[in-house]
């Protein structure tokens, strides 16, 4: 796995409203998979820091705690890409 893709799925994992369910979606990663990265990359505070966020009720990483109102995985605003170019609306 290419450094770029361990960064972002890190910085999906950090996301409090990105659920796990969209980095297994994305990069095939289930979330003992992402834990686990995130156990090996991150410093032990960093790590445990995350992990009590995560399981806090503040974090939104899984989708059974969520609002059921929020079915989606981007915002609604935020402009399509395609073909590496910025679609008008």
């Amino acid at each position: 796995m290419e450094q770029k893709d361990i960064d972002r799925i890190i910085e999906m994992a950090w996301e409090d409203r990105t659920p796990f369910e969209a980095i297994l979606f994305q990069f095939g990663f289930s979330e003992a998979a992402v834990i686990e990265l995130m156990r090996k990359h991150l410093k032990r505070s960093s790590f445990n820091l995350w992990r009590k966020r995560v399981n806090s009720g503040i974090s939104q990483k899984h989708l059974m705690k969520r609002n059921p109102e929020i079915s989606r995985f981007k915002c609604s605003l935020q402009k399509s890409i395609s073909m590496n170019k910025i679609s008008k609306r």
